[in-house]
């Protein structure tokens, strides 16, 4: 994903949708097979899996009223299941974006969680007393959250901790801002990635975290994990991103050898984190598992001999069912059985999966 990088507010105007990668050790080695991996990517036994993102404009104080691209940066928010907020950790950046000294990147968090809030409660306080010609107000509130990607069981678990009556007309702001906080922290986690910790005082991260009590901190360097990637894509050197070093391939010149010895150092002592910061959202935050649907159990291979070529995300505790849907919704209508290619047992399709699992769902569909 090709975006603009630069030291001015607003560098992103319009959403840039890529994908990043989730690392997972991949199974082919347990096996003792070798993956043609086809829909992720596998390196020195890790399996990359992708994951859509989206990069969106800045939030500035007052974005819950309109104000610098405020509705639009809300709106691009609607479909995450969780939020990577960017910061400064050397507090050279203010919370309007601009250049500054002595900063606090944890007032950038607060900022943003209360602006995403006061949004939310806003849009709910619109549609609050309308009914539908089946539904009370509470219901259509729901339907208005599901277009959020809130899901109506979420909603129910926010208002077991804040009680407040969506059915009813003037109904307490406060209490509902409240609601509205509750609903984001368990529907669109938020994860805070502290930017330029190479740059930054080696406390930085840790007085972060001390402040953002509840929220996970992780430290990263973007600038030298670009750096390590592009190194990597010319041959310069061969870096497995994850990895705390790196292997140089052939001769450099002396520039180049000491830029590489910083970032070596750097990367053994600190990691860049970038990696990192991917794989806990995706595994920790959304909480979701790797499973390798296959066509033949005996040589874990799909219909043209591939081995282990799909690797697919899925939520905790989801089933085989859920994974025969995830593939396409005809498998999982007509779908008998399953086989656990690894233990070489038949399950049900209510069995639950766990990670790493290696399945071949059986099914009448053609």
């Amino acid at each position: 994903m090709d975006v603009g990088i630069a030291n001015y507010p607003f560098t992103t105007i319009k959403p840039n949708s890529g994908i990043a990668y989730a690392r997972r050790k991949c199974v082919d080695a347990e096996l003792g097979v070798r993956c043609n991996a086809r829909n992720s990517l596998c390196r020195n036994g890790n399996r990359f899996v992708p994951v859509g993102v989206v990069d969106v404009a800045g939030l500035v104080p007052g974005a819950s009223l309109g104000k610098g691209m405020g509705n639009q940066f809300l709106s691009d928010l609607i479909s995450s299941n969780a939020l990577i907020q960017v910061v400064d950790a050397t507090g050279r950046t203010d919370t309007e974006g601009n250049v500054s000294e002595g900063s606090d990147p944890a007032n950038d968090v607060s900022m943003v969680i209360d602006e995403i809030g006061i949004w939310l409660r806003n849009i709910m306080l619109r549609n609050i007393g309308r009914k539908g010609k089946k539904t009370d107000g509470q219901a259509e509130i729901e339907n208005l959250l599901l277009g959020f990607n809130i899901k109506k069981e979420v909603v129910q678990k926010a208002l077991e901790r804040n009680s407040v009556d969506l059915a009813k007309e003037g109904i307490d702001e406060g209490a509902l801002l409240s609601f509205s906080r509750e609903l984001l922290r368990l529907s669109k986690p938020l994860v805070v990635a502290a930017n330029k910790i190479d740059a930054a005082d080696e406390g930085s991260v840790d007085k972060i975290r001390g402040k953002l009590k509840g929220i996970d901190v992780i430290g990263c360097s973007a600038a030298i994990e670009l750096a390590l990637r592009k190194a990597d894509a010319s041959g310069i050197i061969e870096y497995v991103p994850g990895d705390r070093d790196f292997r140089i391939k052939g001769t450099t010149d002396k520039e180049k050898a000491d830029a590489l010895g910083y970032m070596r150092s750097f990367l053994v002592r600190r990691g860049t984190g970038v990696q990192e910061l991917i794989d806990h959202v995706t595994f920790r935050t959304m909480k979701k598992i790797v499973v390798y649907p296959v066509e033949n159990e005996k040589e874990f291979t799909d219909h043209y001999g591939n081995v282990l070529p799909d690797a697919l995300l899925l939520d905790e505790g989801s089933t085989v069912y859920d994974l025969a849907s995830s593939i396409h919704t005809d498998i999982a209508k007509n779908m008998l059985y399953a086989i656990d290619a690894k233990r070489k047992i038949r399950i049900s399709k209510t069995a639950r999966l766990n990670d790493g699992d290696v399945i071949k769902i059986v099914s009448a569909a053609k």
